[in-house]
């Protein structure tokens, strides 16, 4: 992580030190005045432990770390702070590979982070999803290329014409899902990222099956090719997926795409309340889901609010000047427990997001499993 910004400016006495966080659109000024470097270095120390007490190491040829996570809105919402890009990046470096929804037309924020992150970390972007229903959308990956390599295939997924069906409620997929293969050793697996239609009711469920029933029909063919990276499949991302949507959920998995148990039922929205964020694997017999001592397959929702933006009054109390600056109708705070409310609904989720990371650790070692199934072919 590259952390000069937020040194004293006692320290930054030459140009040794490169800062990142200057606002491009005025003036160049700093974006962190010194009680904001206070306040984000004491979050930082919080938030590096809770994540190394919640998400496994990186450790050289044995795993790897796949997270997906629905950033809201991201490069859309202007009243986003450097402190929050800063605890964005930590919580990125963290894993290998990053898997993000919601990454907008404007990239400011997204460079800024990938620039926080350091020289190896390195990106794929999908173009922005055209029309009204794209919502200024696309799909990114963050990887870690120490660990891991774009393996060079890349697309997006359209629906060709022959499977619509005469009087269909939809042609396409709102977000056009993205279809990106990787490298980690030497496996080669791809990884479909989505963001369906959200909302629950009937019509918003018929829209959201149609999404997946036409993305399973391509997948079923694609996993029928003979390439690597199409035999080792995940599909992960913001499905939108309620309580009630089990039956779009068979859809996936009758597919031999398999849920993994250290995520399954697991609340992925920051009300805490909603599985909206699911990975789903189809993979070989050396591409596994590491395990812990119980036999439960590693994987988990990390609540950053655990660590930033924590729900507690003196702390909250550190954002009233931000809030008063970010809110359309600052008048409405008039009291703490308004302040309370609008930092709980609205500002911590503008400055972070309304989902929460969701994270596998994948064993990346399994030479016995190779050699011990090679052996019984002979």
């Amino acid at each position: 992580m590259w952390y000069n910004d937020l040194r004293p400016d006692s320290e930054l006495f030459n140009d040794r030190y490169s800062l990142i966080m200057l606002d491009s659109k005025n003036y160049y000024k700093r974006m962190l005045t010194d009680a904001d470097k206070k306040r984000t270095l004491s979050n930082l120390l919080q938030l590096r432990e809770g994540l190394l007490e919640l998400v496994p190491r990186k450790t050289v040829d044995t795993n790897l770390l796949l997270c997906s996570w629905n950033i809201k809105n991201f490069g859309t919402l202007k009243n986003r702070t450097a402190e929050s890009l800063y605890y964005i990046a930590e919580i990125i470096n963290a894993f290998d590979i990053v898997a993000l929804q919601e990454v907008n037309s404007d990239l400011d924020d997204f460079k800024k982070v990938l620039r926080l992150l350091g020289s190896h970390w390195k990106y794929t972007l999908s173009d922005v999803t055209e029309g009204s229903y794209g919502n200024d959308e696309r799909f990114g990956f963050i990887y870690d290329s120490r660990r891991v390599i774009h393996s060079g295939l890349s697309g997006e997924i359209v629906i060709p014409p022959e499977l619509i069906e005469n009087n269909a409620i939809i042609s396409q997929l709102k977000r056009t899902p993205t279809f990106t293969g990787f490298e980690s050793g030497w496996r080669k697996f791809s990884i479909v990222s989505v963001h369906l239609h959200p909302g629950d009711g009937p019509l918003n469920k018929a829209i959201r099956k149609e999404e997946v029933r036409l993305l399973m029909e391509i997948l079923k063919r694609k996993l029928q090719l003979s390439e690597v990276e199409y035999k080792n499949m995940i599909i992960l991302g913001d499905t939108n997926l309620y309580k009630n949507d089990e039956d779009i959920v068979e859809l996936i998995t009758n597919q031999t795409f398999v849920e993994s148990d250290g995520l399954s039922g697991k609340f992925t929205n920051t009300s805490l309340n909603q599985i909206y964020d699911r990975i789903f694997l189809n993979v070989d017999d050396y591409f596994k889901i590491a395990k812990d001592d119980y036999g439960i397959e590693k994987g988990g929702v990390f609540n950053l609010f655990d660590y930033v933006y924590i729900n507690d009054p003196v702390e909250i109390a550190k954002y009233h000047q931000l809030m008063l600056e970010h809110k359309d109708n600052p008048s409405t705070l008039t009291d703490a427990s308004k302040f309370t409310s609008y930092f709980n609904r609205y500002w911590k989720r503008n400055q972070m997001s309304d989902h929460l990371p969701i994270w596998l650790e994948l064993q990346t070692e399994s030479s016995d499993e190779f050699l011990t199934i090679k052996l019984n072919k002979m």
